[in-house]
Order: C-alpha cells, then sequence, then structure tokens
C-alpha cells in the first residue's frame, strides 16, 4: 500500500502538469480526487487494513490529497496566465527592468578625436601607420643615424625577424616617411596612434603611450606658418585667453626646433603645483623639417619646405581634466572612467 500511494503521487503530478488546458485538469482531478477517484478508493479501504495500518496509510492519502490540491489549484492559475498572455511563464510587470550599462569613450580616445577634428577643420587629413615599425622609418629616415646619440633612449623593444630590423616604434613620426614617400606636396597630415619607449612606470611615465603627430609640406612654408597653426590648436583646446610661448630646442629631424607652452590652465599663470610654480605648461614639440628628411623621401629642400610638431595625448588629457597620474589611464577602474 505504501508503494501504490507513491505511485499513484507521481502518477497524479505527471497528469496535472502535462495538463494543457481546464479540461485536461479537471479530468485529473476526478480521476484521483472525485467522489469515485483513486483517493477516495484508498481512503474506503482503510478498515480492510490492520490496525496499526491505518493511521500511516490513511496519513499519507490525506497528505497527498492535500497535496495534489494545492498543484491542481496552482496547475489552474498557470492555464489562466497563458490564455491571457500567450507565454507559458508569467511575466510581473511590478519587478524592476535590468539596467543595461552601456559604456562610453576612453578619455584618451575623446581627446585623440577632439585633436584631429581641430586639424581636420583647418585642412589637414588624418594618416595612420603599423606600430611596428623599420628600423630606416623609425631612426635613419629621421635623420637619427645610428651613431646619434638620441637613439639610446629609444633603440629597443627590437623584434626578432629574419632581413630588416623591426622594432615597436618610439614616435609616429615614422608616418612623415611614409607619407612623403607614397605622396608629393602640397600634404597636410595628422597622424594619432600608441608608441612605446622603455620609460620606468611612474605617475608621469608609461612604457606605452599615444602621440599626434602633425606635419605640413608646401613650397614657402615658413616657421611664421606653423606659429599660427598651433596658435589656433591651443586656442581651440584650452581657450582663447591662453597665452604661448616657443622655446628653442632640438629635435634631429626639424631645425629650428620648438618646444612649445601655454600658460597654466590651473592658476591662470600665477604659479601653482601643477605647472611647478612657473606659470607655464609644456604641451608639445615642434619644427621646421630637417632638409636630410626631405633628401630621405625625394623632396627637393631648395623647392619645398615644411613643418612638423607632435604631442602626447595623455599629457593634453591629464592637464584638461586635472588628472595627476599617468597610470589612472590604464587600470581599467570604473570608479575612475565613469567621470569621463
Amino acid at each position: 500500500m505504501f508503494r501504490d500511494i507513491a505511485d499513484i503521487e507521481k502518477e497524479a503530478i505527471e497528469e496535472i502538469q502535462k495538463a494543457q488546458d481546464a479540461s485536461d485538469l479537471e479530468k485529473a482531478r476526478i480521476k484521483f480526487l472525485g467522489r469515485r477517484g483513486i483517493i477516495t478508493d484508498i481512503m474506503s479501504r482503510l478498515p480492510e487494513l490492520a490496525p496499526e495500518q491505518r493511521p500511516l496509510v490513511g496519513k499519507q492519502a490525506n497528505d497527498l490529497k492535500v497535496k495534489l490540491i494545492t498543484l491542481i489549484s496552482e496547475r489552474q492559475r498557470q492555464l489562466k496566465d497563458i490564455a491571457q498572455t500567450g507565454t507559458k511563464e508569467k511575466i510581473d510587470l511590478s519587478l524592476p527592468g535590468i539596467k543595461e550599462e552601456l559604456g562610453h569613450k576612453h578619455p584618451l580616445i575623446s581627446t585623440i578625436e577632439q585633436i584631429c577634428d581641430i586639424f581636420k577643420g583647418i585642412g589637414f587629413k588624418v594618416v595612420e601607420g603599423p606600430e611596428i615599425e623599420t628600423e630606416y622609418n623609425n631612426f635613419t629616415g629621421l635623420n637619427i643615424p645610428i651613431e646619434h646619440p638620441s637613439r639610446d633612449v629609444f633603440d629597443t623593444f627590437y623584434l626578432k625577424t629574419q632581413g630588416q630590423k623591426l622594432l615597436l616604434r618610439s614616435h609616429t613620426s615614422p608616418v612623415q616617411i611614409r607619407a612623403m614617400s607614397k605622396y608629393k606636396p602640397p600634404l597636410a597630415v595628422i597622424v594619432p596612434g600608441k608608441v612605446y619607449r622603455p620609460d620606468a612606470v611612474d605617475a608621469s611615465h608609461s612604457f606605452m603611450f599615444h602621440q599626434v603627430e602633425g606635419f605640413l609640406v608646401d613650397s614657402d612654408v615658413k616657421f611664421s606658418h606653423l606659429k599660427g597653426v598651433l596658435t589656433y590648436f591651443c586656442q581651440e583646446m584650452f581657450g582663447k585667453d591662453i597665452k604661448m610661448r616657443f622655446r628653442p630646442h632640438f629635435f634631429p629631424f626639424t631645425e629650428p626646433s620648438a618646444e612649445v607652452d601655454i600658460s597654466c590652465i590651473i592658476c591662470k599663470g600665477k604659479g601653482c603645483s601643477v605647472c611647478g610654480r612657473k606659470g607655464w605648461l609644456e604641451i608639445l614639440g615642434s619644427g621646421m623639417i630637417h632638409p636630410n628628411v626631405f633628401k630621405h623621401v625625394g623632396y627637393d629642400s631648395k623647392k619645398y619646405t615644411g613643418f612638423a610638431f607632435g604631442m602626447g595625448v595623455e599629457r593634453i588629457t591629464m592637464l584638461k581634466y586635472g588628472i595627476n597620474d599617468i597610470r589612472l589611464f590604464f587600470d581599467n577602474d570604473l570608479r575612475f572612467l565613469r567621470q569621463f
């Protein structure tokens, strides 16, 4: 009898769950709980059992009856929901929705796009180059021969290859060689991209960072054109009220060369911890393209002149948003990235 009740329970549950409509469910109810149903039959047979078995079987039969009544009631609600919504699962419209968090542009990408848009507005074309470069494009073509002392700082990250020597580019300037070797003047090009240098990582240095390189080549290009273009850029990027200054400097691929400073955007030139109490912030390097560079790409330096400039995107972004640690850009900390 115990086993019979267990079998009956399994059979009843299966039929209730398979019921596809109210008619099927009513048939299952009558079969197991009706006046001539299986549970009623078990209860009527209790006097036939031994006195010590009656309480146990009676309790099991009664518990099964209560359980089946509950299951039938639940299935009735399910079938009603299916009839109303056309779905097998009930949808609780009162539950809050699941919010999908959308990503957004990284601050470095936003800065790169802003820089490129400014220069595109005055006729520059965006060109990109490979991060794995030839030694010639990265050094020799840019007037940095193998014996030049400035190579000591960047002459690293070489790749094992057969034939030509390849390395991770140390600046975006190799695109100058690639673009000028492919196209003839006039040229006005802006080059964004990643670069690699053997710098120890700290608050202001990283072995990988981003640069934007720009250059313009045409007949009769003067240093005054360079100053005009960079003045326009700085005012568009940092505001019309900034001041600028050009300081003499040395770069192998430009002559003359200059560092460009702007008045501190934090203290307005009065002096603060950001600008080292000087009132000025160094933002980029620039100069007139060296005749040896023109020679390497087959340009006539007597016919053409040009200027070039380059800036670190991380530095521009740090100044623009008041960020004091370059490592924050690469930590992937959402608390930092959500601010932009």
